[in-house]
């Protein structure tokens, strides 16, 4: 089983080399399960029920998410009644939506994608590192292949995420800092980990947005308005080979693209 995951999903130039590079990848690796985290891929904050399932039609099978999942006020009635969007699983008891998701991949085979969120640096959320161990111990009842998304801030949580669950799930992927990380591994008991897959989206910028805007904030400390960035867009992901038998990760492969490389890549398939 082939699953790819694609990091966060930046505003619209984000959204434009993800619609061309996903079918592209899917055919050229035969990939089975497609993931990509969503939270700011409506104009670099939130996201929109309209644009959630834009890029469902893109050929992506479970969205994850994180800190801005509730950036956009529309979510709020459109989470509930769409399970292929997550939000972190370690929010409080009553809030919208769902952390887990629970179904079968384009070859019938049974998977599992949980999203939950780090505290270190971020909101004081419900325990990620209890939460996790009940999302998946539901979920290997039905699925031996689970994907976890820790959404977190904190280089040092996120690692310490991937060996609390090593040899429990296929692979362990961190999101938002959206700069990827070069330390992709298969750890000693089976799963797949990488720090920070990245961002998919405009990359001459900072994290995103735009330069003079970030910059600014940075050098005199006055308050600036944020807008999402506008050149040329990157896509970053990972692709895992996992056994679906045992649910272990067999190979795990990382990819930073340009839009030259995908369409040299689309021209071939």
């Amino acid at each position: 089983m082939k699953i790819l995951f694609i990091g966060d999903i930046f505003g619209r130039p984000g959204r434009d080399i993800a619609q061309r590079a996903i079918p592209a990848l899917v055919a050229q690796h035969d990939i089975d399960l497609v993931v990509a985290n969503v939270e700011n891929s409506a104009a670099g904050f939130g996201v929109t029920g309209d644009i959630a399932e834009t890029i469902l039609r893109f050929g992506v099978d479970v969205m994850t998410s994180g800190n801005h999942i509730w950036d956009k006020k529309e979510v709020l009635e459109y989470i509930p009644r769409q399970p292929r969007l997550l939000r972190p699983a370690n929010f409080p008891a009553g809030v919208p939506g769902r952390g887990t998701w629970i179904g079968q991949t384009k070859t019938g085979e049974p998977a599992a994608v949980i999203n939950v969120m780090g505290r270190v640096f971020m909101a004081p959320l419900d325990d990620p590192f209890a939460v996790v161990l009940k999302e998946i111990e539901a979920a290997r009842a039905k699925a031996r292949v689970i994907i976890v998304d820790f959404h977190a801030e904190a280089t040092s949580e996120k690692t310490a995420m991937g060996w609390h669950l090593d040899g429990r799930v296929t692979a362990v992927f961190g999101t938002h800092t959206h700069v990827q990380t070069a330390d992709e591994r298969l750890l000693p008991k089976g799963t797949a980990y990488l720090t920070d897959v990245g961002m998919t989206g405009p990359h001459d910028s900072i994290i995103g947005v735009t330069v003079d805007a970030a910059l600014g904030r940075f050098v005199n400390g006055m308050p600036a308005k944020f807008e999402a960035a506008t050149g040329p867009a990157r896509l970053n992901a990972i692709i895992i080979t996992a056994d679906p038998a045992s649910g272990k990760a067999r190979r795990i492969e990382r990819l930073n693209m340009s839009l030259q490389d995908v369409a040299a890549l689309a021209h071939h398939v």
